[in-house]
């Protein structure tokens, strides 16, 4: 997927200007990759078209997964994004669906397992039969 299908996808399924949902995915991929190893973000970033790449590039720092739940994601998100935390909610679910697109199945199972089982209500929707939009 590239980079503009990503983000009209987004921008989609947040009922939002492409600008915003640029925002909105910068927003959910920095705190995505402060919640995932930093092996994991490689391996992520690698399936991602160049400006989400850029995104989620790990530092020295973010080797470890930053430990957090589901409301601290969430909270995260709202603060990078300034929105609030019912619209980081659906943007989360947004990007988390568009990434189950983007990526192969196999790496998205792989992401999906790091994460606790309080996540479940940002991920399911992307996990869900018939969850991804159709191309056309």
């Amino acid at each position: 997927m590239n980079y503009d299908t990503f983000i009209d996808q987004v921008s989609q399924r947040t009922a939002t200007s492409s600008e915003r949902a640029v925002e909105l995915t910068r927003a959910v991929l920095e705190t995505f990759a402060e919640r995932l190893t930093g092996g994991e973000v490689l391996d992520l970033a690698a399936q991602l078209p160049q400006p989400l790449q850029l995104v989620l590039k790990p530092s020295p720092s973010t080797e470890q997964a930053d430990r957090f739940g589901a409301a601290e994601f969430v909270a995260r998100v709202a603060v990078r994004a300034g929105v609030q935390e019912p619209a980081a909610r659906d943007a989360s679910r947004a990007v988390f669906t568009t990434l189950r697109e983007a990526i192969t199945g196999g790496e998205f199972d792989d992401v999906a397992t790091q994460l606790p089982r309080d996540y479940r209500g940002l991920v399911e929707q992307a996990m869900a039969p018939g969850a991804t939009l159709r191309r056309g």
